[in-house]
């Protein structure tokens, strides 16, 4: 059986570094959300300034369990702009879900997030050999489907009444995947758009 992992993997690329996350990036992943108001969204969530370092130790006590690998995303200045995790880490597929992330808005609909999403990508398909790496939104986050769409990820369905959400409200659930046998073209299309002038 395919082991997913190891549970403090690395990933770099031109754009982004993947590193793993660390109770130390608390304070600037905390000024990262401050100056986006991300965890102002209701759809999704996005951890809130003064919450960042139980969020950190909620992730890293399921990392301790096996359960996920996160990560803090770190610009090319080295400067944490966002977290992303593989979860729903299924070994005897092998198959992982790319979720709870977020992106400062300045790194949002440029190079960053398409190449973290190569980079994780190719780490499931080319390294461990998934069947197939999934993405899990809110039905009403558009912003978050197209984004997921450009990736070359298509929709499984809608899981209905999914979820709670922390503001009480039922979450329908988008659920997309992208197959082993869809990354080859996936890949092109990403290599492509990461690598277009901007």
């Amino acid at each position: 059986m395919t082991r997913l992992g190891p549970p403090d993997l690395s990933l770099t690329g031109r754009h982004v570094r993947l590193v793993p996350l660390s109770s130390d990036h608390a304070t600037a992943l905390a000024e990262a959300v401050r100056a986006g108001g991300l965890h102002e969204l209701w759809y999704t969530f996005v951890p809130p300034p003064e919450g960042m370092v139980a969020e950190i130790d909620r992730r890293l006590s399921l990392r301790d369990r096996g359960e996920i690998i996160p990560f803090t995303l770190l610009d090319a200045t080295g400067a944490p702009i966002g977290m992303t995790t593989y979860m729903h880490i299924d070994h005897a597929a092998p198959r992982v879900e790319i979720g709870s992330t977020w992106l400062v808005p300045s790194a949002q609909r440029g190079p960053v997030n398409t190449e973290a999403k190569r980079l994780m990508l190719g780490q499931a398909f080319d390294v461990w050999g998934c069947l197939a790496v999934e993405f899990r939104t809110h039905r009403l986050n558009q912003q978050s489907r197209r984004a997921i769409e450009r990736l070359g990820a298509q929709l499984d369905g809608i899981l209905r009444a999914h979820l709670r959400m922390p503001n009480g409200t039922i979450r329908d659930t988008a659920v997309y995947s992208i197959t082993a046998s869809d990354w080859p073209s996936v890949r092109t299309h990403l290599d492509w758009q990461i690598a277009r002038p901007r």
